[in-house]
């Protein structure tokens, strides 16, 4: 019997499918529209055309990214939603922070936005813990009762519970449950002390909520995809694990970033495979960009993300996510300067050129009418109507008052700065030279602009994988089972032995989890970290912790590692400064079952000679060199006819079955071991000597106008 494992990413515009056979390491990849009114009918669309000849009972596992819990919350529908908290604190969703947004330098412009609870759908119970979890006044049952009863007799099923402190103990929210269970059976509960067991309570009440809000929509859609496929399956985490569907539908919140969590996965391994453990990777597919920052063959990670509007306190891989995508609508604003995105065209009427109804210009568009892409995609499967992106940008050009190819070429420069600002979040803003790094653009839309974004940004290097637009499918297959369980214990003086007891409980907790998952014990893996800050500081820092005893020396060697941290983030530390204690906040288990990742190929060199284009087509380039008109004769080449060691030099056009590298005029692209593409600015012939100035005639203007 074969044994092929199967990712499936379901994006905005795409669905995208990777196949791996392990016996003969052969990996195949596909795509096939989106269906957003079901996202189960593209999954399945998908799995049947990877297969090709092949039966599911070949199948040992299938890893899916999906986008489910992210669209509601993007789209704001937490509908029938509602919250029990402590007595005392109802509007503790309405003072959250009292923090305004970035980018509203003056409260007096921002509107607060609606919680994701109302206040009339808040109820509170009887009853309060302490910091250390001791118990100050009993649980009200009758109270609890009470508000069970109102939220079962309005028809409210999806519910969170946070009370005060339960992150040091459970037990007045598990008494919550038991109530809930007896006297609303139907209601879908979310308590805080699973979901985050850890201090900040409006935060964990967001989280909290988020899960609530989330669970009956995955719980359907989990259901419905099991019928249909028949056999167990595995969901992708925001943390960069993965965990069975039949576990998943538990904690649907920390699906939340699947599909882009698997993009940067699946990146970070390409690039470490090519020879660049540290990179930043960019995700373009259909609706947005999503890009995160890989050290050391590790994407970053954090607790401090959020999806929309809503924090999210759950471990989720670093990454910043813009409308920025190949369906990101062009349009006009009331001042009358053009803008792109974030508002998507999607797969559903999607760009003028897909000819399904779409009735305004695109990112996509643009790029068909400077012929930058080709007139079909997919290899022919989906044809483009050229004629429409045509005349949706002249009319939009007539609009503006501009030509049709600036206005075409204004919105691709748009779009290109939408991604290098994201980019910027993630690099500048957190310490990072972005020069420092080679980039790996993929997904269908991510090669478009890497010529443009080379020189927005000054990146030494783009990586451009074989087969981009599968990347995150591919990175499916490359994930192992993680959980993650937190405990909070606030602390100046962290004694060995608490540290040691509240590890164990943790550990306990992790490996009955990848018991359930099907791991052997000796196949458990467990890594360790802690969250300290200096006594007086806001918020902490994170890093690991040593495996082995828990004594001294394991205490000593977690704050060593905090102080080095603390100096490389923020330039200064108090290692030997006895005024500035050090404040022990959480203590982290991760619970790692680790899984055997596809082998990437290497590709051949050439046997002699070099790529012959297959055609040429007219494309615009709007940085040509001095004297060379915009619109070019520009060679095609196809992907999979390049061989290692091969060089190609812009002006061309490289295509391939679901994406498409335009190579602007000076710059290369050379395909290396593996057949990635790394693409960089050509190296500037030498300068000619300057020739004498005309007499009387201004050196400095003719200099200008030689290379302007």
């Amino acid at each position: 019997m074969r044994n092929v494992r199967i990712g499936v990413d379901t994006g905005g515009t795409f669905t995208d499918v990777v196949a791996v056979d392990e016996q003969t390491g052969q990996i195949t990849t596909t795509k096939t529209p989106s269906t957003p009114a079901d996202p189960a009918v593209g999954f399945m669309n998908g799995v049947r055309k990877v297969l090709s000849g092949l039966r599911l009972a070949d199948v040992g596992g299938v890893v899916h990214g999906t986008t489910v819990a992210t669209n509601q919350l993007l789209e704001d529908r937490p509908l029938d939603l509602g919250f029990i908290t402590t007595e005392g604190f109802a509007h503790i969703l309405e003072i959250a922070r009292q923090s305004v947004p970035d980018g509203y330098g003056n409260s007096y412009f921002w509107v607060k936005p609606p919680r994701i609870v109302p206040v009339h759908r808040v109820k509170t119970v009887g009853g309060r813990l302490d910091h250390l979890g001791r118990e100050v006044r009993p649980f009200d049952e009758d109270e609890a009762a009470r508000a069970a009863r109102w939220f079962r007799d309005r028809g409210v099923t999806a519910l969170g519970v946070c009370f005060l402190h339960s992150y040091a103990n459970p037990a007045h929210e598990h008494r919550m449950r038991a109530v809930l269970e007896r006297e609303h059976p139907a209601a879908v509960v979310s308590l805080s002390s699973d979901v985050l067991r850890e201090y900040r309570e409006y935060e964990r009440s967001v989280t909290t909520l988020v899960d609530a809000a989330v669970k009956p929509t995955m719980r359907r859609y989990i259901a419905d995809l099991s019928g249909r496929l028949g056999m167990p399956f595995s969901v992708m985490k925001s943390n960069g694990g993965v965990l069975s569907a039949a576990e998943v539908v538990h904690q649907p919140i920390t699906t939340v970033l699947s599909g882009p969590a698997a993009g940067a996965l699946g990146a970070a391994l390409i690039a470490e495979t090519a020879g660049h453990p540290s990179v930043i990777t960019l995700d373009g597919g259909g609706t947005s960009t999503d890009v995160a920052v890989v050290v050391d063959g590790e994407p970053s990670l954090t607790t401090e993300g959020s999806i929309g509007r809503y924090p999210c306190k759950i471990p989720m891989i670093d990454i910043v996510t813009v409308g920025a995508g190949g369906g990101s609508v062009a349009w006009i604003s009331p001042e009358g300067t053009l803008k792109v995105g974030p508002r998507s065209a999607g797969a559903d009427p999607g760009p003028l050129c897909y000819g399904k109804g779409g009735t305004e210009v695109t990112v996509t568009d643009a790029h068909v009418f400077l012929g930058r892409v080709p007139p079909n995609l997919l290899g022919g499967e989906i044809p483009l109507a050229v004629d429409a992106a045509r005349a949706g940008v002249g009319a939009l050009a007539a609009r503006l008052g501009l030509g049709p190819e600036r206005t075409a070429a204004g919105i691709l420069e748009i779009s290109a700065f939408n991604q290098s600002n994201a980019i910027r979040r993630i690099t500048v803003r957190r310490g990072l030279d972005v020069r420092d790094f080679p980039m790996v653009a993929f997904g269908g839309s991510g090669p478009l602009l890497v010529c443009r974004l080379i020189d927005i940004l000054g990146l030494p290097a783009v990586v451009v994988p074989p087969g981009p637009g599968n990347v995150s499918a591919f990175g499916l297959l490359t994930v192992d089972v993680k959980n993650d369980y937190v405990r909070t214990h606030v602390t100046r003086d962290l004694r060995p032995e608490t540290a040691a007891a509240i590890l164990a409980e943790l550990t306990g907790q992790a490996a009955r989890a990848l018991d359930r998952e099907g791991f052997p014990r000796d196949r458990h893996v467990y890594a360790r970290s802690a969250d300290l800050r200096y006594y007086g500081q806001a918020y902490e820092v994170r890093v690991p912790a040593p495996g082995g005893p828990v004594d001294e020396a394991w205490r000593a060697e977690v704050l060593d590692r905090f102080h080095d941290a603390h100096q490389r983030l923020y330039g200064y530390g108090y290692r030997d400064d006895p005024r500035h204690a050090v404040e022990w906040v959480n203590l982290r288990v991760s619970g790692v079952g680790p899984i055997t990742r596809p082998a990437i190929p290497a590709l051949p060199p050439r046997d002699g000679g070099a790529p012959v284009p297959v055609g040429e087509r007219r494309v615009y380039f709007d940085d040509p060199p001095s004297g060379s008109p915009p619109w070019r004769t520009t060679p095609l080449y196809r992907r999979d006819e390049l061989r290692c060691g091969d060089v190609l030099t812009g002006p061309a056009v490289i295509e391939e079955y679901g994406s498409t590298l335009p190579l602007h005029p000076g710059f290369t692209a050379e395909a290396d071991t593996h057949g990635n593409l790394v693409v960089r600015r050509a190296a500037a012939p030498p300068p000619e000597a300057p020739a004498s100035p005309p007499a009387g005639a201004d050196a400095t203007h003719l200099t200008h106008g030689a290379g302007a």
